[in-house]
């Protein structure tokens, strides 16, 4: 069965040069050309993947990408972020908000398509996961389902801190480098962009742990990366 992906640009263009190429790649595609109209799609639709540009006449990209992760019935929605802007603050902060992956214009379709796939694949690899639950201190992670709690009361994590925090907890004890936890969280290398995964450490400190000032759990291990200590 094929998959869908919505489609929220603005630049009707760029709109019609991706619904030829996901149509012809053999995606089913829906679109709009404002953010409003998007939002409501997505909610009634709810596609497989959602192809979004930052820059929207109504409602900015980044305020839907909000929105779409704070729902329940979307927040497991995979998003590429469209921006025709390069500066390393919109791509980290698209990334802080829980969008999967960012593509800049102008940009290849070839590429765009490659990246597409990369990241329903990485979504469908997380679904089909092993259910399992993680305890440490008094922290319990349930993966099955994608909660965690803390003394007893659930955490409210965005997608991105849940599987960092998870990928930390499966390697206890273990040193992960920032490149390593940026590749596996977030799919592939964002050369330089390591930034992302440190403000995401700092929000799950502040969530999980007593005193984020003084981390029990989440040791920084200088000039490389981060473990978790049971």
């Amino acid at each position: 069965m094929a998959q869908t992906v919505l489609v929220i640009e603005d630049e009707v263009h760029i709109l019609e040069l991706l619904r030829y190429n996901l149509e012809a790649a053999g995606y089913n595609v829906v679109t709009s050309e404002n953010g409003k109209e998007g939002l409501e799609k997505c909610f009634e639709v709810r596609p497989d993947l959602v192809i979004l540009d930052l820059m929207l006449p109504d409602v900015d990209g980044l305020e839907i990408c909000k929105i779409l992760k704070r729902s329940e019935d979307t927040k497991n929605i995979p998003i590429i972020m469209l921006t025709a802007k390069s500066e390393e603050f919109d791509k980290v902060l698209g990334l802080e908000l829980g969008a999967d992956d960012y593509i800049t214009k102008p940009f290849s379709v070839r590429e765009l398509l490659a990246r597409i796939k990369a990241v329903l694949r990485r979504s469908q690899q997380t679904e089909e996961e092993k259910e399992e639950i993680i305890k440490f201190g008094d922290i319990v992670i349930d993966t099955g389902k994608h909660v965690v709690y803390k003394k007893g009361k659930v955490l409210e994590l965005t997608l991105k801190e849940f599987e960092l925090l998870k990928l930390l907890s499966q390697n206890m004890g273990k040193v992960l480098t920032r490149d390593y936890l940026l590749d596996k969280v977030w799919g592939y290398e964002y050369a330089g962009e390591t930034r992302t995964v440190d403000v995401h450490i700092r929000h799950l400190r502040k969530k999980i742990e007593d005193d984020d000032k003084s981390p029990v759990y989440i040791e920084t291990v200088r000039g490389i990366g981060y473990k978790l200590k049971g």
